[in-house]
């Protein structure tokens, strides 16, 4: 466990290589990433987090992205002095983003997945339904996409390391959105997989994890 004053934050590390940290989205926890995660050890010293309000970390009443961010930041302060590649999927990349332009000297290189700049690069369809169940039963990890995030072009212009940008065919993101991340980064690649949604290249899948070796494992950027 990570203290982070009364925030109680689990991790887990295993692997050997160059450092990936591993950021999950909203209402899930690190286990998203267990497919992947024997391909991975095999090129990184991976680094998985319970996000508060997640998992085995402290329950958290009020949820800010930039929060999760500082989380992050301060896990990697612990951990190793070598700067890590950081992965984020859907809020864990939104978070990711956050971390890259206000601590770009934290990194290495960044790739995020299905992360939107804005709820409203949310699909209506998904944010229609999200306001939907928040307005039945009020939960603050559905309050959280309806109100956050506000990236802006100027920060993610700030992001200096190299930048992957995923985003699934059939995602709940609009393209449009995904596309803007990519295009306001200096150095960044795009990369949209076909047929895929939100979510399903990750849970339950070891693509991911095969993306993410062929474009990070090795010497650090």
């Amino acid at each position: 466990m990570l203290s982070r004053g009364s925030l109680q934050l689990h991790y887990e590390v295993s692997g050997e290589g160059r450092p990936l940290l591993m950021l999950h989205g909203n209402g899930e926890d690190m286990s998203i990433f267990a497919r992947s995660l024997p391909l991975l050890e095999k090129h990184f010293r991976v680094c998985r987090i319970d996000t508060r309000g997640h998992g085995g970390s402290s329950a958290a009443s009020t949820l800010h992205y930039s929060d999760i961010a500082e989380d992050a930041y301060a896990l990697i302060s612990f951990l190793d002095p070598r700067k890590p590649v950081v992965y984020g999927f859907s809020d864990g990349g939104i978070a990711a983003l956050i971390l890259a332009y206000t601590h770009p000297d934290a990194i290495d290189a960044i790739a995020v997945s299905g992360a939107n700049t804005s709820p409203k690069g949310l699909k209506l369809g998904y944010r229609a339904l999200y306001s939907a169940l928040n307005a039945v039963k009020k939960d603050e990890k559905l309050s959280l996409m309806l109100r956050e995030p506000h990236i802006t072009a100027e920060d993610l212009g700030k992001i200096a390391v190299p930048a992957l940008v995923i985003a699934g065919e059939r995602d709940a993101v609009k393209l449009s959105d995904t596309r803007f991340i990519a295009s306001s980064i200096p150095r960044s690649r795009l990369m949209i997989l076909p047929g895929e949604s939100h979510g399903s290249y990750i849970i339950g899948s070891e693509k991911i994890g095969r993306i993410l070796i062929e474009a990070f494992a090795g010497n650090p950027t």
